[in-house]
């Protein structure tokens, strides 16, 4: 309304007329807001995956002071030994599982001896529009530095196919798509809206394999993460979210003809080898459940905790079928 203006104006000149320069002091000075660190909470995570005589890299979020960190299932899985690295102090921790949600591809650690780490903030990714700025920061490519690209929300609940190490493909729904390029080495590094507040976990830079450099990135929403993390905190496993250190069989197996499963070798010193079980026996079953693929595997052992004993039936290199009883060791995450 132009009278509302005017009558604006003129009550300002008159407050200006009467109080001089006393007046214009007393204006308020606007107030100096920082821009959001976009590293702060966000650290470098290195895995030895000794059994498979290699090493990985990728990124964590830091949720508390004392080093509970989020990331992705697929940086730590097959890991024998997890460490976590702070950009800022350049020091260095070990870090162990505390549960992961094969899934929905979420992992929470925590470091060893942590006390006053930087944190991350957390967003809502519940009130995402198509379109808002966003932050994705990661250890790309592994260089062992944090790196920051820019981008856009393009898309929502969007699903995909990602194909893991062992070449199996499965989809991950519900993911928040960023024009923001994705590398590998970003797994498990924050997706940030434009306060810097973490809206997402960055998962894929490809709507078909794990990374494609003229692909959108996809971001897992971070309340998604988040009832995973509480779930893990409880200390209560589901079918989905394995507690603590994961089961060990030492047993590595590939198809064999008609459907079996075949033992292609067998880890030094692991339980499976002390059972008694040797390179060409044909595994039938766990538990009394049959078994035909490295997948029947993985499911059956899932639940287990080390310690626990598993009955294992199965047909030896001389054709005999017979079982025995393995009592499970302590090995990498699946």
């Amino acid at each position: 309304m132009p009278g509302y203006r005017l009558l604006v104006a003129t009550l300002a000149s008159a407050a200006l007329a009467v109080g001089g320069a006393q007046a214009a002091a007393a204006k308020p000075k606007p107030k100096h807001v920082p821009k959001p660190n976009p590293t702060r909470g966000v650290v470098l995570v290195k895995t030895d995956l000794a059994l498979e005589n290699a090493s990985a890299a990728g990124t964590g979020i830091v949720l508390t002071k004392t080093g509970e960190i989020l990331t992705n299932n697929h940086v730590i899985r097959g890991a024998t030994t997890i460490t976590v690295v702070v950009p800022a102090t350049n020091r260095s921790y070990t870090a162990s599982v505390m549960g992961y949600n094969i899934v929905d591809d979420i992992a929470l650690i925590k470091v060893n001896g942590a006390t006053n780490l930087a944190t991350a903030t957390r967003g809502n990714s519940a009130t995402l529009k198509i379109g808002a700025l966003t932050t994705a920061v990661g250890n790309a490519n592994g260089g062992g530095k944090l790196v920051i690209t820019k981008g856009k929300i393009t898309a929502l609940k969007k699903t995909i196919a990602v194909q893991d190490d062992n070449g199996d493909v499965h989809q991950l729904a519900g993911l928040i798509e960023t024009s923001a390029r994705l590398v590998p080495g970003d797994s498990g590094g924050p997706l940030l809206d434009a306060k810097g507040r973490v809206i997402g976990v960055d998962a894929a830079g490809s709507p078909t394999f794990a990374f494609d450099t003229n692909a959108p990135g996809y971001a897992i929403p971070i309340n998604k993460a988040w009832s995973i993390v509480t779930q893990i905190r409880t200390g209560v496993a589901t079918t989905l979210v394995h507690i603590g250190a994961t089961a060990f069989i030492g047993l590595l197996v590939q198809a064999g003809p008609n459907g079996s499963l075949v033992v292609q070798d067998v880890v030094p010193g692991a339980p499976a080898e002390q059972a008694g079980l040797v390179k060409g026996d044909t595994i039938t079953s766990i538990d009394g459940a049959p078994v035909t693929t490295f997948d029947n595997v993985r499911d059956a052992l899932f639940p287990h905790q080390p310690g626990d004993s598993i009955a294992v039936g199965y047909t030896d290199t001389l054709g005999n079928q017979t079982s025995t009883t393995i009592v499970l060791a302590s090995g990498p995450p699946q």
